[in-house]
């Protein structure tokens, strides 16, 4: 159901974009497959109607390796490097301006701006928001408005799709709805090749992701009678392993996998001063958003991720204390 802050419809809003001209789109820091596959698809639809549309990033980081499959990732700049056309600028899989990085200019200079997004937040930051937190991935919502704009291609029906099985870990996920099978069959039929997505996303880790995986399930702990389990990679290990932040994606959904487990949390320190968290729910009642928004961060009920500004010890005492407090309440004692 869509929030309080959409104002309009996914007809009205490719009815708006039918008439408009010169596209940046953008979507949140940190970009996953649903990010830039909404991104890309709305960018490939617009194009093919004669459009100007350029996708940017919310930060100068590179993409994912296992992303790079994606028709037209490779034209995507940083939004502090962009100097094209900039009128009207659409935000994606991105509820709030805080979390689009140094886009935010490109936004506050377009003459129209418009929001397509399933988190839900209290604020919103362009005229024209749908935002609706049921769907199971910003790209089927983009997806809705590419059918509307009678601009679907293969390349659109792909990087669509990509978003889709991505955030519903290939349907897998509680936000997982009937609907998500239909316009998964729409974009099949529109030339989506899923076993290029799985190929290419999902069986595609590095040597130092495995060195990773292995140095995280070394350090597990375990609370709350084997309900919760968490664990870290500091700076060192990134650099050991010769990894980088993207080979650590993948980890959490390891944690995530033991049985009895409800919720998991792995901290990952980067840079110093500085501590990126994942959080995952497996049941239907956990939500960990509410942790990660504790942190200034944000997400769904069963994934969600925060930056904590401190130490890696600080967060290992912070984050834990505050899932359990958040979601284990009713078990505090047993924690």
């Amino acid at each position: 159901m869509p929030t309080p802050q959409t104002n309009t419809t996914l007809s009205e809003i490719a009815e708006r974009l039918s008439a408009l001209d010169d596209f940046v789109i953008c979507g949140h820091v940190n970009p996953d497959g649903d990010c830039l596959g909404s991104q890309l698809a709305l960018m490939h639809a617009l194009r093919s109607l004669g459009k100007t549309a350029h996708c940017v990033l919310a930060k100068p980081d590179p993409i994912e390796e296992n992303l790079m499959f994606l028709p037209g990732v490779d034209e995507m700049q940083p939004a502090s490097e962009y100097q094209g056309p900039a009128a009207t600028f659409v935000a994606v899989d991105v509820p709030t301006v805080e979390r689009i990085g140094t886009a935010s200019q490109l936004q506050a200079n377009a003459q129209v701006r418009f929001t397509i997004d399933h988190h839900a937040t209290p604020d919103s930051m362009s005229e024209f928001n749908y935002v609706d937190p049921d769907s199971p991935s910003a790209s089927m919502l983009v997806w809705e408005v590419c059918k509307h704009l009678n601009a679907v291609t293969r390349d659109v029906a792909q990087c669509a799709l990509t978003g889709l099985v991505t955030d519903t870990g290939r349907f897998s996920y509680q936000n997982t709805t009937a609907k998500a099978f239909t316009c998964a069959a729409e974009m099949m039929e529109a030339g989506a090749d899923p076993a290029q997505i799985n190929r290419e996303f999902f069986q595609n880790r590095s040597l130092p992701s495995m060195e990773l995986e292995r140095i995280v399930l070394d350090r597990m702990t375990f609370k709350c009678q084997g309900t919760f389990v968490y664990s870290y990679l500091n700076q060192e290990d990134f650099e050991a392993c010769h990894a980088i932040k993207a080979d650590a994606e993948a980890l959490i959904n390891t944690l995530r996998c033991i049985r009895g487990v409800r919720v998991a949390l792995i901290l990952k320190q980067t840079t110093p001063g500085e501590v990126r968290g994942s959080l995952r729910a497996k049941d239907e009642e956990t939500d960990v958003a509410q942790v990660a928004r504790a942190f200034g961060g944000g997400g769904h009920k069963a994934a969600a991720g925060l930056t904590f500004k401190g130490s890696l010890e600080e967060a290992l005492c912070a984050v834990p204390a505050e899932v359990i407090k958040l979601c284990f309440s009713d078990e505090s004692e047993a924690c």
